[in-house]
Order: C-alpha cells, then structure tokens, then sequence
C-alpha cells in the first residue's frame, strides 16, 4: 500500500520515461510520503505490441474488401507478424542485439508501406552502423503495424501520442466529454487492464495523472473515469504541462467528473497540500491549497490560499525512477539522422539545471508563465551529485537537461564539477546560440561528455530576431555552431516560418540562411515549424503590436493556441512542403547547389543573402584579444618533461620540451628552462581539481614577477599551440 499512485497516462516516449512523476516522487521522498509511479504509455505499448497483442490486433473484424492495398498486405502477412514481433521489441530494448543481421538480411521482416523509403539505406546508414539500420528497419516495421491500427481499429492511435487532436485548442469541453462517454476504444481496453492491475496492487490513498502534453489528455480523463467508477472513495488530481498552459482559464464543472483537483505550475507544494487535505479528510472548502481548481457548489473554483512558499530547487530532491520499467523500453529509429535518434534512441535520465530562462523574453514564448518566468538555478555541486545519484539508481550514465535554455555560466561549471570528479557521462541540452559559447567553452563542455545542443535560430532574420528579442543575430548563430561543431558536438536548430509580419522574401532568405549553415556544415540537424501563437506570450497579449489579430472564442476548456489573422495575408502553410523537403536533403549532405525554386510548386523570389554570407561571418578571429577578466582553466598538468641545450648565434641556453599525450593527438613544445619549470607550477596549482580559478591579469601578475613582456609569452608559438589544442581554455 502507497499514499501515492502517480500516472503518465499513454502517450509520450518509448525510448525513455517522461521525468514529471520521478520528480515529483523524488520531491515525496523528502517528506516521507510514499509513492508508486507507473508509465501507462510504455507498458500499454509492451502489451500491444506482444505475440498476444498483435493477435488481438488480427482477430478484430475488418472491412477487408474496402480497406488500403497496404492494409490488405499487412493482413496477408499477418502471421508473420504474429511469429516475428516479440523478437523484434527484444531487439529494440537492447535485449537482442544478434537480431540486427537477421533484421538487415532485409528477408526476415514482413515489409508495408514503410518501407518505400529505402532507396538511400546504405547513403544513409553507411557510417551509423549494422544496429543502427537495424533498428531503423524495425521502426518501419511497427510503423506499418500502427499504420493498419489507425485505418482499421483505432484512429486515434500513436506511438507517442494518443487522441492528440480532441486535446488541442479544445475551448470546449464538448468533443472530449462525448468521446468519454461512448464506447471504450480498443486502446483503452489495454489501459484499463492495466491501470486496474495497479490500483488493486498499489491501494493508493490518491492518484496523481502527470498530462504533459494533449497526447495525453484523453487517457488520463479515462483513466480517472474508470476509477470513478470502480473506486468510488478514491481522490483524483491532474498537473503537468498540458493544465500548466492550457487550463489556467477553466470554467466547465464536467470537468470534475473526473478529477477532483487540478493543480498548475510546479506540483511539488500543491501536491503536497492537496495529500494533507485528502488525509485530513476536511471538506474541500476548509482546505488549504497552492494553485489548485477545485469544485464548490457546482462552480469552478481557483484556491491559492496558503502562506507556504514554493520549495527552491536545492531541496526538492533528486529525481526517483524506481518501479518505472527502465530496461523495457523501446529504442527507435525513425529517420537516418544522428541528433534526432537523441530523442528516441537509448535511455535518458532527465534533470535541469535551472528553472525557468534566464533570458525570458522572446516575444512567441510563454514568459508570463512560472515555467518560464521563475528563474532559479541549482548549484553545480548539487547538480553534479544529483547525476551521481541517479547513476547508482539506474545504472544509466546518460543525461538531458530539460531546460528551456540552459545557462553557459552554470554549464561550464557543471563540466568542471564532472571532470574534477572523474566522472564518464554523457550529455545534452538545450541553449541559446549566444554569444558566450566561445571556442574554448565548447571544447570544456565536450570534454565533460556534452554530445549535442538544440537551439532556436527560429526565423534566420535579423530584423524578425529583433521583432522576437531573440537577443542573437545570423552571424552569432553561425559563429557559435561553428564553436560547437569544432569541438565534436552535434547541433539541431529549431526553425520557424510564418512569424508576424514575415514577408515571402523574408522567408526564401531564411532558407538560404539555413542552406548555408548545413554547407558549411556548422549545424547538423533542424526542423521548421509554422509559427504558433499562444494565449501567454507577449503576441497573444499583445497581438495588435505584432499585425494580427486573434479570432476571439468562448473559453471553458483549454486555451493555448490561439485561431489569428495576419495583416500581410500570406498563406505561409504553402512553404511547409518546400520547407521540409529541403531540410530533409540538407540534413543529408545534398543537393546545396539546387536553385532554391526548385523546392517549391510556386513561383518565389530570388533571395536578397550573398552565397558567401554564412562564410564571411566566420572569418572573424579573436585568437589576439587580451582580455584579462578571462578564467583559465589548465586541463592537462602531466607533462613529459626533457632537458635540452639549444645553440643559437646569441650562445647556448638551457630548454625544456614539454610533451603532453592528449586523447587523440601529441603537443611538443619547447621553453626556456626557468619559464617552463614556471608554467609547470602554474599547472599545478591550478588543475581542475582546484575549484578557483586564476584569472588571465592574474597569471600576467604572477608571470611579471619573474620575467618581463607577458604579452609576447602568451601569445607566442608553444602558447599557442596549447591553447589550440585546449590544454589551455580562456573562459
């Protein structure tokens, strides 16, 4: 028996579990409330996708006559289907990975529809390797699979996500309230089951639904309306991200059918309450809450009438994914790109290193809300024991930071924290493409295992950056994903169409913005997305100062996105194609040469940006700047030390020759004897197991307390070749 039972309802990831209920069950563990948390989604999956779920999936009656061509060939196969897919989910769990030859023999999978987009297999996955394609082929397989359930069986049915669409920009609650009260799909038969086996197993005192998403949503009322229905006594409440943005406006009483409480931004302090209130067992109108929706007298009613204070991030715990299925899940492929394979391939454990942006005021983002507008970074020190600790639970050393924009200042010194402590993790992000992300700093951060960044260039226009206060431009964008490639780190791009205001010549010049930098080979990986205006960022507060205007509906339910109208009248849904179609080429290495024309079935204009543009803006160098508030970090202070004589026309003097054995390279260089036994000291003292930092003024006071002209010895050959080869970071 737990007090607890906390649910992510299906949809979300098959690869690795969405953090919300390991934080808020690593948050309980701190105030010894006990918890179970289940991930419906993954285990819904697993059962579906079994010997036994397929031949349910095959037994339901369908209109063979009317169906797809594809649908029939599935059927037609669908013995071996039923024969195939237990090995098969084994093999993307990393369970069995000999599979991988039967799999790329490519006469072992039944193939649909899917796999119509294998002409470029071996380009593709040349240098990604046998498992990789492997589990790219078994992709496609469950694809085809999940392709007959939603003509046949389920329309609503997806991997990660389900009903997707009855939970986006619901105003009302109308259309979800009557797909709850009809029949039980033949999803949630499995979901059902399942939840009813944990419900009886856990005894919870009350249950917490985490809906991050609208994928989300439908699963997580039907889950809460069959407990209403077979556990009469049993509290629900729903947090998590879809409440957090859609529902801070909800006014429909049907609503509490389902849920007693419905709680908003972070859950640790309403949850909490809301436990006391259900133990204390007092009327719901005495209670005592953090903002939280609850019902009274048939009304909705906000209560945010406690004196408590949110918990600051020190002490909410570290996150708790004990009882979730961690070596169960599902490692995909969907498309032969390396950074997006990031987010479906291999297990993660997720934290963040701060709460909310530091920057907060891009003008499409939701900055007015907590998620966003809290800012409040954790230590380096607790964020780097935090990723110790979860090694020890899980066994995983893989890391994504879920911030919405993670700190350079604080990424640098959760790097040092790593490497002082000898730590082998791996790791990735999301950032701004700022300025600070010097060369030096990226060669730090994938010293300490950073594999890959995300960021938003978003409209690759200088004028709309400004219009969104993006607070970069272009060419900063193009220099700091040069930093990053350079030091071996993966880079995707978030790029945006269809801003306010954004003309079409704006747009096919924001193509050849983003054609240049995959030339050039500085980003790897991108994908655009229509703009999107949404009830709390400054255009949906302020829409008049952007040229739209928002088409006004009633709001009882959800309210997020919201329906506009923009004064330049451009369909901007028509570049979506070309847009697409071109990334997707890029993102492979071809076709940079073809006229941007021919991306498209409309005519469009030439672009306005030189062909050399995104060249141009690297040639900048700032190897020769003295900039003494610079940190130095010296990240090799074993050297192989030799004495020589050196003869010159001047006479013979005494050297030394410094060799240091880098990973993948040797650096020799050579010094006189006094000022090389001087930086060896200087090495040793300041080591990255020293946690302070030696400025560069600094080194060039201790430097001329012994010798003179410490411009020349910094900026000489032997100095530059250390710090060339990041022995020596400026930071």
């Amino acid at each position: 028996m737990k007090d607890l039972l906390l649910i992510t309802p299906p949809f979300t990831q098959l690869n690795t579990p969405y953090p919300a209920t390991a934080y808020i069950k690593g948050f309980l563990n701190t105030k010894s409330i006990s918890s179970y948390q289940i991930d419906l989604g993954i285990e819904v999956i697993l059962e579906l996708f079994s010997k036994s779920g397929i031949q349910k999936i095959f037994e339901k009656n369908i209109d063979l006559i009317n169906t797809s061509e594809n649908s029939k060939r599935i059927f037609a196969l669908r013995e071996e289907y039923i024969k195939t897919i237990d090995q098969v989910v084994l093999f993307l769990q990393n369970h069995n990975p000999t599979l991988a030859r039967q799999i790329c023999s490519m006469n072992f999978l039944p193939e649909a529809s899917r796999f119509n987009q294998l002409d470029d297999m071996e380009f593709a996955f040349g240098n990604m390797g046998l498992q990789d394609k492997a589990k790219h082929l078994a992709t496609l397989y469950l694809e085809d699979i999940s392709d007959y359930i939603v003509e046949n069986i389920d329309a609503d049915f997806g991997f990660s996500r389900y009903a997707e669409r009855i939970g986006q920009s619901a105003n009302s609650f109308d259309e979800l309230y009557l797909k709850l009260n009809n029949h039980q799909t033949f999803t949630d038969e499995f979901t059902l089951k399942l939840l009813k086996e944990k419900l009886d197993l856990v005894q919870p005192k009350l249950v917490c639904f985490s809906v991050p998403f609208p994928g989300n949503l439908y699963s997580a009322f039907r889950g809460a309306q069959f407990i209403k229905a077979n556990y009469p006594g049993l509290k629900t409440v729903m947090g998590g991200g879809f409440p957090n943005t859609e529902l801070r406006e909800l006014k429909d009483p049907r609503v509490f059918e389902f849920f007693d409480y419905i709680t908003l931004d972070d859950g640790e302090l309403p949850i909490e309450l809301v436990y006391e209130n259900v133990i204390s067992n007092k009327e719901i109108s005495d209670g005592e809450f953090k903002r939280t929706f609850i019902l009274e007298n048939q009304e909705v009613i906000y209560k945010n009438n406690t004196a408590k204070s949110d918990y600051k991030q020190a002490f909410i715990g570290t996150p708790d994914y004990t009882d979730l299925l961690l070596n169960q899940y599902i490692s995909v492929i969907e498309i032969a790109n390396p950074m997006h394979s990031l987010w479906s391939d291999g297990r993660w454990n997720k934290l963040t290193m701060a709460h909310g942006c530091y920057w907060g005021k891009c003008t499409f983002c939701d900055i007015s809300l907590d998620y966003v507008k809290i800012y409040e970074p954790i230590s380096a020190k607790i964020l780097v024991d935090r990723m110790e600790e979860l090694i020890t639970q899980t066994g995983e050393s893989g890391f994504h930071f879920v911030d919405e924009a993670a700190p350079p200042a604080l990424m640098r010194e959760v790097a040092l924290e790593i490497l002082r402590r000898n730590l082998v993790v791996t790791w990735w992000t999301n950032i701004r493409f700022e300025k600070n992300f010097s060369k030096d700093l990226c060669f730090l951060l994938k010293t300490s295992g950073l594999v890959a960044v995300s960021g938003g260039l978003e409209v690759a226009s200088d004028r709309l950056l400004k219009l969104i206060d993006k607070g970069v431009s272009v060419d900063q964008v193009a220099k700091v994903t040069r930093n990053f490639t350079e030091a071996g780190v993966m880079v995707h791009s978030y790029l945006m169409y269809g801003f306010p205001t954004q003309t079409i010549q704006e747009t096919v010049d924001s193509l050849e913005m983003v054609r240049q930098l995959f030339e050039m080979g500085i980003v790897q990986s991108g994908f655009w997305h229509q703009f999107a205006m949404t009830a709390h960022s400054p255009i949906g507060n302020n829409p008049e100062e952007f040229g739209v205007k928002p088409l006004k509906k009633e709001i009882l339910f959800a309210h997020n996105d919201i329906d506009f109208t923009d004064e330049t009248g451009i369909d901007h849904s028509k570049f979506s194609f070309g847009l697409k179609k071109s990334l997707f080429n890029f993102m492979h290495g071809i076709n940079f040469d073809l006229p941007l024309k021919d991306w498209f079935d409309f005519k469009i204009p030439n672009t306005t940006i030189h062909p050399d543009y995104i060249h141009d803006c690297l040639l900048e160098e700032e190897n020769f700047i003295f900039k003494g508030n610079s940190k130095l970090i010296f990240l090799d202070k074993n050297a192989n030390v030799e004495n020589f004589v050196k003869r010159t026309k001047a006479g013979s003097f005494e050297y030394l020759r410094l060799t240091f054995h880098l990973k993948t390279n040797i650096v020799k260089i050579e010094l006189e004897q006094e000022k090389a036994d001087w930086l060896m000291k200087i090495f040793l003292e300041n080591s990255t197991d020293n946690p302070k930092k030696i400025t560069l003024q600094q080194l060039k006071t201790q430097f001329e307390e012994n010798f003179e002209d410490f411009e020349l010895f910094w900026f000489s050959k032997p100095m530059q070749q250390l710090k060339e080869n990041g022995v020596i970071l400026s930071l």
